[in-house]
């Protein structure tokens, strides 16, 4: 739960001013196919059941103690910021979440005569069978199923931004979730005890990050690198195809931007330090840019995270200390494994209060605990062409979420 929303004045929430002060209906999105839009502009909805509902019907509940719980439970939209790279992930979450499909869907989620997702097998014996997306996350937190087609128990609202954003959002309390594809230390300069001290580490994904050149440079025969070669090049110390085996060619070096999490992540993990300085052409913000400027270029070379590669552009093999790790998750050695020195986590942050000690609120941990589900990590995450986490890491990020009800 985010700290500044506590200070808004006659205990009226950051949340609930958001919904009562421009937030869009939620019905917009019943009719998503449920697949993610990355250059899309973020949307928020308003919640099916806001605040105002708990309010006092006339009732008398006194001797009932799960409805004062059910009255207590916070339905404000819930809301993240940040990584371009997370975004594919958060986005389709949200997409699913906000359409609140019921389990007879199976283009959403559940299974049908004509479809089965993946892991419906193990929602339907937890008791998903029968019920609506968000309406049955939601309720293993203690919300109350609301029954309704994009009317979830409380909406979700996802921001496109940058890593670096992500994380000062969720520190200032502007968003529940700060998403980043780089770890929070270093996009906010702290040590790694006041990243345990202030905020949970939620990571629901992985990345593999490949370098790609642009198409006529790797039809040229540059379809490999050395890591040596690769950090050369971004040093400034290789500047022209040639030296490595292509073409006489100026090579076009195109860059994220200071403050982005690929940046970050790709700095540490391939030049040693977060700081290091680079030479680049161009630095862009988002990872569809550098896409579009690989596209439009046919000498440049730069890095992403794996759902934006496309047509006119080639990811490279590595090789690093004698092992070549390729593209394609056939390879013996691939950018896919965990052992590839640029594969990086992928992050949702939330942070620790007095009223969330464990630093994740029921809304967060439902929305989050989705992800970590085998049906989460093949939709939401293998489904955006990024790497799903292995079983004992799902249960390792679980841990870090409140008890279920």
């Amino acid at each position: 739960m985010t700290q500044d929303s506590k200070r808004l004045a006659d205990g009226v929430s950051r949340r609930k001013f958001l919904m009562t002060s421009g937030a869009v209906g939620a019905a917009g999105l019943a009719g998503c196919t449920g697949e993610s839009d990355s250059g899309s502009e973020d949307t928020e909805t308003p919640a099916s059941n806001d605040d105002t509902n708990n309010e006092n019907s006339g009732e008398d509940t006194s001797g009932d103690s799960s409805g004062d719980e059910s009255e207590s439970m916070d339905t404000s939209m819930l809301t993240a910021e940040g990584s371009s790279t997370v975004y594919p992930i958060s986005n389709k979450g949200s997409s699913y979440w906000n359409s609140n499909a019921p389990s007879s869907d199976g283009e959403y989620w559940g299974a049908n005569d004509e479809t089965s997702v993946p892991g419906w097998d193990e929602l339907k014996s937890n008791g998903a069978e029968g019920m609506r997306l968000a309406d049955y996350f939601a309720s293993l937190y203690g919300f109350e199923p609301t029954g309704q087609q994009a009317g979830p128990p409380f909406a979700t609202s996802i921001g496109l931004s940058h890593s670096g954003t992500g994380c000062k959002s969720v520190r200032d309390g502007l968003v529940d979730i700060g998403n980043s594809s780089g770890p929070i230390t270093a996009e906010l300069g702290i040590s790694e005890s006041e990243r345990d001290e202030k905020y949970v580490d939620h990571v629901v994904g992985r990345d593999g990050q490949p370098v790609f050149v642009s198409q006529a440079i790797y039809d040229a025969g540059v379809e490999q690198l050395t890591g040596e070669e690769v950090r050369g090049i971004y040093q400034g110390d290789i500047q022209n195809w040639s030296e490595v085996g292509g073409p006489d060619e100026e090579i076009f070096v195109v860059g994220r931007a200071e403050g982005s999490g690929t940046d970050t992540s790709f700095r540490l993990n391939m030049l040693g330090d977060a700081e290091a300085p680079m030479e680049v052409d161009t630095r862009k913000g988002q990872n569809q840019q550098v896409k579009t400027v690989l596209q439009q270029n046919d000498n440049a070379i730069g890095y992403m995270a794996l759902a934006f590669q496309g047509s006119g552009i080639a990811p490279i093999a590595i090789e690093f200390e004698g092992t070549l790790f390729e593209p394609s998750k056939d390879a013996e050695n691939t950018i896919f494994d965990s052992a590839y020195p640029l594969n990086r986590d992928l992050h949702m942050y939330t942070t620790i209060t007095d009223e969330t000690p464990k630093g994740t609120d029921m809304r967060e941990a439902a929305f989050i605990n989705m992800h970590l589900t085998t049906f989460g990590q093949k939709v939401f995450v293998e489904g955006v062409e990024y790497i799903p986490l292995p079983t004992k890491d799902i249960e390792k990020e679980k841990s870090k979420l409140p008890s279920q009800a």
